[in-house]
């Protein structure tokens, strides 16, 4: 090693430690846990204007979506695909009655969707959304994207159930 560079190597900064991924931040590859059950991380769909996403996850071979939202904390919730079908995303109704359950529309918003990875809608674009709640907090979930209507019904998941077991 030349003197020269012994004496940068003096005044050089030491390298910043690599920062751990978080749930928000999970890509396809990625292994989690939620509800001490292990997936991979097969695909992520994110919408801008929004810190959060939805990722694809399979277990074998069932498959789950795990909604991850940052605001003043994370929130999770974990769905399941239903089948079910709308006719027309302008008609889409405030309140949905589901197997004997009345939900509620919590949150409605559209954005432009960035996807990676194998999701539902395999190309990004508008995708609007809709977010219902029922009365003993079971979770309707109703995608929208070119001309395609995807269901999901899912519950909340508590923060300390969920981690990141090994991320790229």
């Amino acid at each position: 090693m030349s003197i020269w560079k012994r004496i940068g190597n003096l005044f050089s900064k030491p390298e910043a430690p690599a920062v751990p991924k978080s749930m928000l931040n999970l890509s396809p590859g990625d292994i989690c846990e939620v509800s001490l059950v292990t997936y991979e991380v097969t695909g992520r769909t994110q919408t801008s204007g929004r810190n959060a996403a939805v990722l694809t996850l399979r277990d074998g071979s069932r498959i789950a979506y795990l909604y991850i939202e940052q605001r003043e904390q994370l929130l999770y919730a974990l769905y399941q695909p239903i089948d079910g079908r709308l006719d027309n995303p302008a008609e889409v109704p405030a309140t949905l009655e589901l197997d004997g359950y009345t939900f509620h529309m919590e949150e409605e918003y559209e954005g432009y969707t960035a996807v990676t990875g194998q999701t539902p809608f395999m190309n990004g674009g508008q995708q609007h959304v809709w977010q219902y709640q029922s009365d003993d907090y079971r979770l309707l979930r109703v995608e929208w994207q070119n001309g395609r209507f995807m269901l999901y019904e899912g519950e909340k998941v508590i923060p300390a159930d969920v981690r990141v077991i090994r991320a790229s």
